[in-house]
């Protein structure tokens, strides 16, 4: 059903008999971790090379949670390749727009 993320992996790290629990987790990755990584471009722009390895760093286990596999490994590259970072980041920003589409309307069937 989902082409970039994995409901299964969803329920699994967030709990499947928890659907308010799993709201807000999905709420805050969708608030925190997919704003921050939408803003790469500012900091490649201004040559700051130190937040973009930690953004991407720190979203890779939310990757994980939500099973966005693809994301996963564009962020891994992205972290320790900066010469690439331009095709690199138009990669994830398409992964981030599904992925952001997709948990909304994730979101829709806990209702």
């Amino acid at each position: 059903m989902y082409q970039s993320i994995s409901e299964q992996s969803i329920y699994q790290y967030f709990g499947e008999d928890e659907p308010e629990m799993v709201r807000e987790m999905v709420q805050i990755i969708l608030e925190t971790n997919i704003k921050d990584l939408k803003e790469l471009d500012t900091f490649y722009k201004q040559g700051d090379f130190g937040t973009i390895k930690n953004r991407c760093h720190k979203a890779k286990p939310t990757m994980v949670y939500i099973g966005a596999k693809k994301a996963r490994k564009i962020l891994e590259e992205l972290e320790n390749n900066r010469l690439d970072f331009p095709e690199l980041n138009a990669s994830l920003q398409a992964q981030l727009t599904e992925i952001e589409t997709e948990l909304n309307q994730f979101l829709e069937t806990l209702d």
